[in-house]
Parts: C-alpha cells; structure tokens; sequence
C-alpha cells in the first residue's frame, strides 16, 4: 500500500517538475533577400510579425524590422573589413535566446544558404537539442540579373553559373591575414561574384590570362546595393575591368555583385522586333494557308 502511494506521489512529482520545465523555443534562420523589404517572402514576413526577438545582419533593411515591431532587435550583422559579431558568439546568443523564447529568428541577408555561415549556426543550434528552420529567401545573383533584365543562361551560350566569394571570416584566416590567395574561378560560362570589389581588378586580369570562356571583350555587369533605392548599375568590358576602369566608380559603402559572361550581353532591340516580325508573317502565311484548305473542303 505504501509502496503503491509512493509511486504515485513520484509520478506526480514527475509531471509538476516535467511542467515547470519550459520548452525551448525554436529558432527560424530566415532570408531577407537581396535588399529591397517587399522581396523577403510571404513566410519570412509571417515570422517577424510574430518573432519574440530577432537577430539580424547589418545589411538588413531597417524598414524591415518595422515588420516586427513586437519583437526584441539584436544587431549581429557581418560587414567585409568591419568590426563585426564573432560567429561563436552569434551562435551562443541564438542557443541562450532559446531559454528565454519562443520564437527567434535569425534574419540573415540574401539566402541563408548561401555564403550565409547557416551551417555553423545550424550545427551549433542542433548540438543543443534545439529545434530550427530554415526559410529560404531571393539571393543577389538572382536579384542582379532581374535588374538588368539579363538571364544568367542562355541557350546555346550559357549552360552553367557559378556563385564566387573571396571574403572569408577574419577568425579562419590564421597567420595567413591579409595574404592574397590565387582566385580559383570555376569552369562556368557564367560567374558571379558576391562581396568583390577590393578583388575586381584582379579577377578580370585572372579569367583573361586563365579562363577559355571569358577574354577582354566579355561583358561584365557591377550592381551594388541591388534591388534597393542606392542601386548602382556599372557594365562594360572584362578587359576594362581588368584596367581598373571601376576603381573609382566603387562606392566602398554599398555592397557589390560582379557578374561576367557573354549570356550578360545587351540584345539587339532591333534584331529581336525583325525575329517577331518574321515568325509573325509565317504564322500568318500558315494560317491563311489552313483557311484556303478549310474553304475548299466546304466547296467540295
């Protein structure tokens, strides 16, 4: 009997101690997109407006925190050759936030997929038992080639696109700081290049000297602070680039997205109006060509 008692008093303390225990709440690594605040999507809106706190990168839109106006703002931005958050630090915060909330979204710029670091948080995140997401969100690439109404592929010119950085985390470069590394520029007709300003130069003069696709008459698009209000827009050559002919146009304030590949050449306007022109005529041609039939077939 005392047994039986014991055992149920154990149980219940159990479950008091069970429910006293707060869940840990669960972390959302969300993308903001490439800049503008009505690209981030429909889910990533959806999660600020219901964030307890969000952790954001410097380079994060401050109209778009107005979409979570309830929630705790931490800045744990990364800027290129700036004092910035240690990742192992942004790490701990997430795990710490976690104690104290239910929602935390770690608002990072672009896609958090890409040249994001999210698995360093992801890795750390699930180390500790806890529960994350990841929302995807519009990467610059994607946003560089709707602002110049230019496809990444083409058919027939560009079958294959590469997404290049040469920026990596202060904390990794060891004793080898500041050293300039050969650029390792993948066999791809198209490149793209994220956070490469201070490496313009010497980007266009490698892919002439080393790459078959690219020569100095391939055209070269430089966006910075795409899809924003301070977008600026720079094209010409490969070979000017590697001249240096950017230098000076740079705005070392604004991120930049440097892309080459002949699929980024202008379309002749003209050629493509006489191409429609002439696919219309034979459309016309082919249907006037059925209604002859389909009246004879009457006749008969």
């Amino acid at each position: 009997m005392f047994n039986v008692a014991l055992k149920k008093s154990t149980k219940a303390d159990l479950a008091q101690i069970m429910s006293n225990v707060r869940k840990l709440g669960k972390v959302y690594l969300v993308g903001a997109g490439p800049g503008a605040t009505d690209l981030i999507t429909v889910r990533g809106a959806n999660l600020l407006s219901k964030a307890d706190i969000v952790f954001h990168d410097a380079l994060v839109d401050p109209a778009m925190l107005e979409l979570c106006p309830q929630a705790i703002k931490e800045p744990v931005g990364k800027r290129c050759g700036k004092l910035s958050s240690a990742q192992h630090f942004i790490n701990k915060r997430l795990i710490d936030a976690t104690q104290k909330y239910q929602i935390i979204v770690r608002l990072k710029g672009g896609d958090p997929m890409m040249f994001g670091r999210a698995d360093e948080e992801i890795n750390a995140l699930k180390n500790h038992h806890i529960e994350v997401e990841v929302v995807p969100g519009i990467t610059a690439a994607l946003a560089g080639a709707a602002a110049i109404q230019q496809s990444l592929t083409l058919r027939g010119v560009s079958r294959s696109v590469a997404f290049i950085t040469l920026a990596q985390g202060t904390e990794n470069l060891g004793d080898n700081g500041g050293q300039k590394y050969p650029i390792q520029n993948p066999q791809a007709d198209t490149l793209v290049y994220y956070m490469g300003r201070k490496d313009a130069t010497r980007i266009a003069k490698q892919l002439i000297e080393s790459s078959s696709n690219h020569i100095g008459e391939t055209p070269v698009h430089i966006l910075e602070a795409v899809s924003t209000k301070n977008e600026r827009h720079w094209s010409s050559t490969l070979g000017r680039l590697a001249d240096g002919r950017a230098n000076n146009w740079f705005d070392s304030t604004l991120p930049a997205l440097i892309m080459v590949g002949e699929a980024l050449r202008e379309k002749p306007i003209m050629k493509q109006t006489e191409e429609l022109q002439s696919s219309s005529a034979k459309f016309d041609d082919g249907l006037q060509d059925s209604l002859i039939l389909t009246d004879c077939r009457r006749s008969a």
